[in-house]
């Protein structure tokens, strides 16, 4: 997962905490859940519309 150890998630951990206390943490994360869930179906909506396009551009050139 990227190369994070356990200490190197802890410290993130701690960070958080003080930044945005313990009350707020939970709510921090359900957004960049939220955020991620969505980028990544939006991602996946698009590949096959990429993937259409390469197909017709390599056609083109041959």
């Amino acid at each position: 997962m990227f190369g994070l150890g356990l200490p190197e998630l802890l410290l993130i951990l701690v960070i958080g905490l003080v930044f945005f206390g313990p009350g707020k943490l939970p709510d921090v994360g359900k957004a960049i859940g939220k955020s991620m869930r969505e980028f990544k179906t939006a991602l996946n909506d698009v590949k096959p519309e990429i993937t259409e396009e390469k197909a017709v551009e390599t056609g083109k050139g041959e």
